[in-house]
């Protein structure tokens, strides 16, 4: 057994209307100066949520999409001029790193380039409190921020301690008006997270035990949420499943599947979790020889009856897994999403610089397997 660090925000509050007690919380800090970070889609309900005239906000929206190195600057230029006393994220996972990274690298100390990587923040400039609208990154529970190198055509990651927030605000209100196949999408990059920490060279009991939570609350709601986005304890329960698979990130962090879906986003702008979907199956069947009882136990929490094998079992799970996607429309190949065939090889080769994930997998991935991987994802049959 391995030494594991368990790190959680500082407060945490949970459930449907919580997020209205952000402005409570900064109150009794003495934070009455605050940067929102939000995008377009989300500044209705940072509106909603700081209806009263406290504390002041200095408010950046221009977030839009999954951000890059321009956006976070944008946001750091802006927080430097309005000189708050603290940063809040309100939104998805973009939202949220940008802010994250925004309350780090204020006081200038470093530099955003210094940061990438495991480790190489050394601290953080102002209080910090995120309030996620969607079911996805897990990023208020996670030491983890992802931006997109656009001219490297990869998305670079900061982990550290330091962008744990201080709070977090996990209210499943603000998701209530997530369009359909955002739900689908954010939902199913929360699944691979908990997939992808359990399933892992670096799994630990005392992480597993959120992930195949966080795995069972998704394959019993999402199909709810997808067809009732009103449907507040379906909201409610993958709200937990995503903050769980964001507490999973920090000890265990994700493996093959996050690897290889960097590079749909990174060059063709697929969403995020709509590449983990298009990519969790044929991993997980590549993977499955390498731990058949894990997986199993995977299929379990996905709902399947016990097979006769562990194996049996936990190729069901990834029948079951094909047919949850199918059934919140995504579509069937990468060819689908828009993905040229011609692009598996360059797509291994950049896949392969994500080592920091693929050391986590279970089996090594070479270049050719990459390439088998994608080929499947476009519909190929997998290999013998």
């Amino acid at each position: 057994m391995r030494i594991v660090e368990l790190l959680q925000p500082g407060a945490v509050l949970l459930g449907p209307g919580c997020a209205r007690r952000c402005p409570e919380w900064l109150a009794a800090r003495g934070l009455r100066r605050v940067f929102l970070v939000v995008s377009p889609e989300t500044l209705p309900l940072a509106e909603r949520v700081f209806a009263s005239r406290e504390p002041s906000l200095e408010v950046f929206d221009g977030v839009r999409g999954e951000p890059d190195l321009e956006t976070f600057h944008n946001a750091l230029e802006a927080a430097r001029s309005a000189a708050p006393q603290a940063v809040v994220g309100l939104g998805g996972g973009s939202v949220l790193d940008v802010a994250k990274l925004v309350a780090a690298l204020l006081d200038g100390r470093q530099s955003l380039q210094e940061t990438f990587g495991i480790g190489r923040l050394r601290g953080r400039a102002l209080p910090l409190a995120c309030l996620p609208t969607t079911a996805g990154t897990g990023s208020e529970a996670s030491p983890n921020a992802v931006l997109l190198d656009s001219e490297a055509k990869l998305k670079k990651a900061v982990i550290s301690p330091w962008l744990m927030p201080d709070a977090a605000f996990v209210d499943a209100e603000l998701a209530v008006t997530l369009p359909p196949a955002v739900t689908a999408y954010t939902a199913l990059d929360a699944l691979t997270h908990c997939i992808e920490t359990f399933a892992n060279r670096n799994a630990h009991p005392a992480v597993d035990l959120y992930a195949r939570e966080g795995i069972r609350l998704i394959a019993a709601h999402l199909e709810r949420a997808f067809r009732d986005g009103a449907d507040l304890e379906a909201r409610d329960a993958l709200a937990r499943a995503s903050f769980y698979g964001g507490l999973c990130l920090g000890p265990v962090n994700t493996a093959a599947v996050h690897a290889l879906a960097y590079p749909l986003n990174g060059e063709f702008h697929v969403p995020h979790g709509l590449s983990n979907a298009l990519l969790l199956a044929p991993v997980l069947r590549f993977n499955l020889e390498a731990a058949p009882e894990r997986y199993a136990q995977v299929a379990l929490a996905l709902g399947v009856e016990p097979g006769p094998t562990p194996r049996a079992t936990a190729l069901a799970g990834v029948e079951r897994l094909q047919a949850l996607c199918r059934s919140v429309g995504i579509p069937p190949s990468l060819a689908d999403a828009g993905v040229p065939r011609e692009a598996i090889p360059r797509m291994a080769e950049a896949a392969l610089t994500i080592t920091r994930l693929l050391a986590n997998n279970l089996r090594e991935v070479t270049r050719a397997d990459a390439e088998a991987i994608y080929r499947e994802a476009f519909g190929s049959p997998p290999s013998a």
